[in-house]
């Protein structure tokens, strides 16, 4: 076995801890299963594992190295990162966008689907975020074996990460859409619009505000 099950087990708890604990991608999944339901959830979840999984590949590649080492390429991810995060706290806070009430389609009074954009959102939310790069770099070579080949065990546990961020996402969203009555009450509407848009903005500048580890 490419990787022993007290590995795995151990992986497992350190990111599952680290899965729920409260982040933009929470956030996210929150307001998506509020505001479109647990389908839309699913695909914002799906776009947050995806980017996961370029973090993970970036990760292997030697790039949380390179961001540790460059201060100027660990600035612009981050900057990046953080000005996303920015641009969706805001539409939130100046009305552009809703964090409960769901798009419709005027001509035909339905939900409009919207399961690319969401998905594009949650994967560039996750993707232009250095932290769990730097994350990532720390904790895999700590649980793999320099006496077994890379690739089986780099899939292994980045299959285990994306597995219980998505069902920790998808938790969150269930937990949105069981509320969904009381939040959706008409005086609740701006004030948890604000406070999600203000949410994000908090999280952009703490991501601006990250220091570079020493190298």
């Amino acid at each position: 076995m490419l990787v022993s099950i007290e590995t795995i087990l151990a992986f497992a708890f350190v990111a599952g801890l680290v899965t729920l604990s409260p982040g933009p991608a929470v956030l996210l999944a929150l307001r998506n299963g509020v505001a479109h339901g647990i389908r839309s959830a699913i695909w914002s979840s799906l776009g947050n594992v995806s980017g996961l999984f370029c973090l993970s590949t970036a990760a292997m590649l030697g790039l949380g190295v390179l961001l540790k080492s460059s201060a100027f390429l660990f600035g612009v991810v981050k900057v990046l990162g953080a000005f996303y995060l920015f641009y969706i706290g805001i539409r939130h806070v100046f009305g552009h966008v809703s964090a409960l009430n769901p798009a419709v389609n005027p001509s035909s009074g339905t939900l409009t689907p919207r399961p690319l954009v969401l998905y594009r959102e949650a994967f560039l939310m996750a993707a232009t975020n250095p932290k769990p790069i730097l994350f990532l770099t720390a904790l895999f070579p700590q649980f793999i074996s320099a006496h077994a080949p890379l690739l089986p065990q780099f899939f292994v546990l980045t299959s285990i990460y994306m597995g219980l961020s998505f069902v920790c996402l998808m938790g969150y969203a269930l937990v949105a859409v069981r509320a969904r009555k009381i939040l959706l009450k008409p005086n609740f509407a701006n004030w948890l619009n604000r406070v999600v848009g203000s949410v994000f903005i908090f999280f952009g500048a703490a991501l601006l505000a990250l220091r570079r580890p020493a190298a």
